[in-house]
């Protein structure tokens, strides 16, 4: 069975598009942006697995959600005011759109963290020390002993850059090209989203 391409450019529209108002980010543009990503992660196979594995529940999550009141669940914003006052963010047997954002948010860290270190690297050069370094410093922290210890065995299986990106990508030289941009429009994105936790005081959730 082939593989499903992963495209930056299309990361990049997406979240451009997603981006709303001053302060605000749109769900359904940010959920469009994050299934391209999927395809990154789907990929690599079981390299990517403690990723992969929660990515797409957690999309299926807001899409449903979106479903049963677009209005409400238009944007971050306007869903964590919703969540919060009608009290859905404490309540029993209810899965919040926040509490759900708040995991891709911190799976978004992790990539973008490493698409970076990625971009710094030659060709050759395994990506195994940079995915381990960016996994160290962003989704460890979120994950027990076990699971840190199953993704950071996995991480040895990583290839080269060149490897890795003609596995994953469409078009692995136009890739190069784009990974820049798209990283800028994903850190506005990333740091748009990570202030409305702060501001809301919901970076706890469990």
């Amino acid at each position: 069975m082939s593989i499903e391409k992963f495209d930056l450019a299309k990361v990049q529209q997406f979240f451009e598009e997603s981006l709303f108002e001053e302060e605000d980010v749109k769900i359904d543009a940010y959920i469009t942006a994050y299934l391209e990503l999927y395809k990154f992660f789907t990929a690599m196979g079981s390299v990517f697995g403690f990723v992969s594995s929660d990515i797409k529940s957690k999309v299926d999550i807001l899409e449903e959600l979106r479903k049963t009141d677009i209005e409400k669940y238009f944007s971050v914003k306007s869903m964590m005011d919703h969540e919060r006052d009608t009290d859905l963010l404490e309540k029993k047997h209810f899965v919040s759109g926040s509490r759900t954002l708040l995991r891709l948010h911190r799976g978004l860290d992790f990539l973008r963290d490493f698409l970076r270190r990625l971009s710094e690297l030659d060709g050759e050069e395994n990506t195994c020390a940079a995915c381990r370094l960016a996994y160290n410093e962003t989704l460890a922290h979120f994950h027990p002993w076990l699971i840190q210890k199953g993704a950071l065995m996995a991480m040895y299986a990583m290839p080269t850059k060149n490897n890795l990106l003609n596995r994953v990508c469409a078009d692995p030289e136009k890739a190069v090209l784009i990974l820049p941009d798209m990283l800028q429009v994903t850190d506005q994105v990333y740091d748009r989203v990570h202030a409305l936790y702060t501001v809301y005081d919901l970076h706890g959730l469990s």
